[in-house]
C-alpha cells in the first residue's frame, strides 16, 4: 500500500509534516528551501528573490516537497514529493522545463554527475530514471517518462546518491539497508548488477553523503541513522569502515536547561569540499556536530560542537557550495497543528570554513548575511518568526520521521487486524 495505516495516538497531522529543506548551488549562485509545498529562491547574483516560472502540466507543487537538489554544474535544479511529480528546472531562467509524473509519493532524488539522468525514489520502494540526454538548458521537455531503475521491495527509500566517479548509484532505506548498484550503461532498460549492501546500522538510515579528495578520487560512503551513528563505508565491498556514535556526544549537552534525550535520529549531515568535514544534524540538538575524516586512516571522530544559543533552532536540513566556506542551515516544517501561521522557515549559516582564512565557525547574525533581510523574507516566509513556532516545529518532525520510519512491532493478533483492514478497505474501493 502506499499510505501508511494511521496506529491508535497517531493522527494525519503527525504523519503529514514535512521538515524544511535546503540546498545551495555549487557555486552559490543562489540558495534554495522548500517548505510544505512551497519552493523559495534566492539569487546571489542579483541579489534577489527569485520568480518561478511553470507552463508545464499543473502550475508548481500542489503538496509537500520532500527532496530538492543542485545537478552537479549548477545547470539544474530538481523538487519533488507528496503531488506525485518531479519538476526539473533551469537555473537559468529558473523556468521548470519538464514535469516528470510519478506513481507514488516522492521521497528522493539524485542527478547523475553529467547531468543527463535524473533518478527518484518513492515510498514504495522503487528507484526511477528520467533521460535528459540532448538537453541544452533552455527548452521545455515534453512527454518525459520515468522508467524503472531498481527496488528496494517495498521499503521507504530514504536517500539516493551517486558515486563521485558517476559508477553506482546508492540508495538507503528505512529497513537498515544501504544497496550499492552499478550504474548502467543504457539506463532505462533498469540497473541489474548490485555492487554490494552495506549492513551495519540498527535503524533506518536517513541520510548519505561522500567524501572524497583529489587523493581518494573514489570517495568514502558517510550515512547517518535513526540509531545515533555516522558510519564509514568502503562502497566497493560494503565494508564498515568506523562508526562514529554522534548521539552521544549530544546527550552530553543541554538544550533549553534539559538534558537531549538519548538515541536521537540522525536527519542529516553534509560534506565539506575538502573532504575533511562532515557536519551532522540531530534530533533536538540546538546546533550540529562536526565530524573530522581521515581519509588516510579512514576514520571519524568528534571535532566539536556548534551550539546556536538565543533561539530554538533545531536544523532540519544542511546545504553547502563547493566554493563558498559558507555552511547553510533551515529549520522549519509545512501544516503546523496549532498554528496559523503559512509555511514558516528559519535559515542560519555558519561561517568558518573557507580555505583562505580558516577560522573557528562563527554563526553569522542575520545582518551579516548576504542578501540581509531581502534573503529572509524570501527564504523564511518571514524576517522574524516567534520562537515558540520552531519549538513545536522540532517535535512535529520528530513526531513525523518516528510515525513514518521506525518499523512497528506488532502481535500476531495486530497483525492479523492490519491485514483485514486492509482487505476491507481494497473491497470498499
Amino acid at each position: 500500500m502506499e499510505e501508511t495505516l494511521i496506529e491508535e495516538g497517531e493522527t494525519n497531522k503527525d504523519i503529514e509534516v514535512a521538515p524544511a529543506l535546503i540546498a545551495v548551488h555549487p557555486t552559490q549562485k543562489s540558495v534554495a528551501v522548500a517548505v510544505g509545498s512551497d519552493l523559495r529562491v534566492f539569487d546571489f547574483q542579483g541579489v534577489s528573490a527569485v520568480s518561478l516560472v511553470d507552463d508545464t502540466s499543473g502550475p508548481f507543487h500542489k503538496d509537500s516537497i520532500r527532496a530538492i537538489r543542485y545537478s552537479a554544474d549548477g545547470n539544474l535544479f530538481v523538487s519533488a514529493g507528496d503531488d506525485k511529480v518531479v519538476k526539473i528546472w533551469s537555473t537559468e531562467s529558473w523556468c521548470c522545463v519538464c514535469t516528470v509524473p510519478s506513481e507514488k509519493r516522492v521521497s528522493a532524488v539524485a542527478l547523475s554527475n553529467d547531468s543527463l539522468y535524473v533518478c527518484f525514489a518513492d515510498k514504495f520502494g522503487v528507484v526511477w530514471v528520467v533521460d535528459l540526454d540532448g538537453f541544452d538548458g533552455n527548452q521545455m521537455l515534453v512527454n518525459k517518462k520515468a522508467a524503472p531503475l531498481l527496488a528496494h521491495y517495498c521499503s521507504i527509500i530514504t536517500s539516493l546518491e551517486f558515486s563521485p566517479d558517476g559508477r553506482f548509484v546508492i540508495s538507503a532505506d528505512r529497513d537498515f539497508k544501504i544497496r550499492v548498484t552499478v550504474f548502467p550503461k543504457k539506463p532505462l532498460d533498469g540497473a541489474h548488477e548490485i555492487q554490494s549492501f552495506c549492513l551495519g546500522h540498527t535503524e533506518f538510515v536517513s541520510c548519505l553523503d561522500f567524501v572524497f579528495t583529489s587523493d581518494y578520487p573514489q570517495g568514502y560512503l558517510v550515512s547517518g541513522s535513526g540509531d545515533s551513528t555516522v558510519r564509514l563505508w568502503d562502497i566497493s565491498s560494503g565494508s564498515l569502515l568506523d562508526t562514529c556514535e554522534v548521539g552521544a556526544k549530544a546527550e552530553l549537552l543541554e538544550s533549553n536547561g534539559k538534558e537531549v534525550e538519548c538515541n536521537l535520529a540522525v536527519t542529516d549531515l553534509c560534506t565539506f569540499p575538502d573532504g575533511t568535514l562532515i557536519a551532522v544534524a540531530t534530533q533536538s540538538l540546538q546546533g550540529i556536530v562536526l565530524l573530522s575524516c581521515d581519509l588516510s586512516t579512514r576514520t571519524l571522530s568528534i571535532t566539536r560542537v556548534v551550539s546556536i544559543m538565543g533561539e530554538a533552532f533545531i536544523p532540519t536540513s544542511l546545504g553547502m557550495s563547493s566554493s563558498a566556506g559558507l555552511l547553510w542551515m533551515v529549520t522549519g516544517v509545512s501544516n503546523l497543528h496549532g498554528f496559523d501561521n503559512p509555511p514558516l522557515a528559519r535559515v542560519r549559516i555558519i561561517s568558518g570554513f573557507e580555505k583562505s582564512s580558516p577560522g573557528d565557525p562563527t554563526i553569522l547574525e542575520d545582518n551579516e548575511i548576504l542578501g540581509g533581510d531581502k534573503l529572509l523574507k524570501k527564504l523564511q516566509g518571514s524576517v522574524s518568526v516567534e520562537e515558540e513556532v520552531f519549538l513545536a516545529a522540532a517535535e512535529a518532525v520528530k513526531t513525523a520521521m518516528s510515525n513514518l520510519l521506525v518499523k512497528k512491532q506488532y502481535s500476531t493478533e495486530k497483525r492479523e487486524f492490519r491485514k483485514r483492514a486492509r482487505n476491507d478497505r481494497r473491497i470498499k474501493q
